[in-house]
């Protein structure tokens, strides 16, 4: 498919004229053809006015409609096949593997969403009947039901060009919710984006849904990113990246005159802790696992393990010998982009001059530009407890390991710890009373815990949280993987005495939806 660097605004391609944008051969460092053209204030404005024309008749459109739309974009982006693979592993320096197994994750979420709108479970509706003749006042009717926060901006992410991009998580949750949505696309990919972009406006064209149910911009410089979040038709963003640009998009939501939730996804050093069964008796096989999971992706995963806790002694030694001999054969692999890769190598600079830090092991040394060298460190509990810096998330294949003094020591930290995506814990039967004490301050700081196991790897399911507290999320009551993801873009809305012939269908009393409801509190199943 030919790729032309135009906007996608509703069902128009135009060219943007706000400066220029061109994704470069991560490997090589070569630009690829062709230009991106900048989006405007006129084309975001254009946007916009789309997104919120189209916003009202959107969340109305029949559940089987809208399920059968998300359906349409997955199969659309199936339709695109080696061209979507081949722009995507150029454009982001992955293994094809890799890109293929996000293509299906990404059309895995797409139809899981699709599912989603079909149950109507997430429209939550509620029926309280009236009770005219109750003493000693009487009980009005009341019906609720959730709907659509409004059009939603989504930022497309660096470490996951399909997953966490156009048609990713937040784009499909959004869409599932009732929401129209405008993406602003990650500099690092516009290939990868347009195309993906092109199957979503094709499937709102065959479907049926309105102009402005999509839009794809580009953007030369921060104008439009920071402008998405201002516009007063905006009312929900999802965010991918780092604490800086979260953060800031926050506080740019936070001073409009109508304040908007941003769901951010920033940083986490998702830590690890070995307890000493568990280390006794498997200190070798966990040290290899983890250094598979390290340099996973290049380590450029939100879920990477960056934080290792363990009581010091031999049992930890062998822990380090296994990861360190498995490191130093694991070759440099290529980073997203050169200015991530000049971050990683000079945080990773910072960490091996820090005078609290010794350096265990490095991985092999890079034989191309832009290819990011493991690194695994080591520090005392109190150095830890001392230099915050060293709390500070290291993106790329990074990772240190803290000894511990004693298992008191090791709660101390975990309770001084930063909110995580993830903690995992390793374990034997032997563990479990000791592991029971940390799980409370565990989650209160972790929105997944996992056991014998490493965060890399994210299960797109029902049961799965991918959020935890401050920074790792801008909102930790809330989930960006999963069919939960959806609540992010609803809220409730009751109607109160509301005539039959004015209730929205999923509050008819027939049922016409055939919608499981709560009926004065009890669940009621549809038939």
């Amino acid at each position: 498919m030919q790729i032309s660097g135009n906007l996608l605004i509703g069902q128009k391609a135009v060219r943007g004229t706000n400066g220029s944008i061109r994704a470069v051969n991560a490997a090589t460092g070569a630009p690829i053809e062709p230009a991106f053209g900048g989006a405007t204030a006129a084309d975001l404005e254009a946007a916009c006015a789309l997104a919120w024309a189209a916003f009202d008749a959107y969340r109305e459109t029949p559940l089987e409609a809208r399920a059968q739309f998300l359906e349409t974009i997955a199969q659309n982006i199936l339709d695109l096949g080696d061209d979507l693979i081949e722009r995507c592993v150029t454009e982001s320096g992955l293994p094809r593997a890799r890109i293929e197994g996000e293509r299906g994750r990404t059309v895995g979420q797409l139809r899981m969403f699709a599912g989603v709108v079909r149950d109507g479970d997430f429209l939550g509706v509620r029926i309280d009947p009236a009770q005219p003749e109750r003493k000693p006042l009487p009980r009005v009717d009341l019906r609720l039901r959730h709907v659509g926060l409004g059009p939603v901006a989504v930022f497309g992410a660096s470490n996951f060009p399909l997953a966490f991009s156009v048609a990713g998580g937040d784009t499909a949750s959004a869409l599932a919710a009732g929401c129209p949505v405008v993406v602003k696309a990650h500099s690092a990919h516009p290939g990868t984006s347009e195309l993906v972009g092109l199957a979503v406006q094709k499937a709102v064209k065959d479907c049926g849904m309105p102009e402005g149910t999509f839009s794809l911009l580009f953007d030369s410089g921060r104008e439009i990113g920071q402008g998405l979040v201002k516009d007063h038709r905006i009312k929900a963003a999802g965010f991918t990246g780092s604490r800086g640009g979260g953060t800031a998009l926050m506080q740019l939501a936070a001073a409009r005159r109508e304040p908007i939730p941003v769901y951010a996804e920033m940083s986490s050093i998702n830590p690890v802790l070995l307890f000493p069964a568990a280390l006794k008796n498997r200190a070798d096989a966990i040290g290899r696992a983890f250094a598979a999971s390290l340099v996973l992706g290049a380590g450029q995963f939100c879920t990477n393990p960056g934080l290792i806790l363990a009581v010091d002694g031999p049992d930890l030694d062998r822990f380090i010998e296994a990861a360190s001999a498995a490191l130093a054969e694991t070759p440099a692999t290529t980073m997203l982009t050169p200015g991530i890769h000049k971050a990683y190598e000079t945080a990773v600079g910072r960490a091996a001059d820090h005078a609290a830090v010794k350096t265990l092991a490095r991985g092999a040394a890079a034989k191309a530009s832009n290819q990011g060298q493991a690194a695994l460190f080591s520090t005392t509990a109190d150095a830890f407890r001392q230099h915050a810096e060293l709390h500070e998330e290291i993106f790329g294949a990074s990772s240190l390991v803290v000894r511990c003094p004693d298992l008191a020591t090791m709660r101390e930290i975990v309770e001084a710890l930063e909110g995580q995506l993830t903690s995992a814990l390793h374990i034997d039967e032997a563990d479990h009373a000791d592991a029971r004490a940390f799980l409370p301050a565990l989650e209160r700081r972790t929105g997944r815990l996992l056991v014998n196991g490493f965060g890399t790897g994210v299960e797109v399911g029902h049961a799965m949280v991918h959020g935890g507290p401050y920074p790792s999320t801008a909102d930790g009551r809330s989930t960006s993987v999963g069919s939960l993801a959806i609540n992010r873009f609803l809220r409730p809305v009751s109607y109160q005495d509301m005539p039959e012939a004015l209730l929205p269908a999923a509050l008819q009393s027939e049922n016409p939806l055939g919608l499981n409801r709560r009926l004065d509190g009890k669940l009621q199943l549809a038939k």
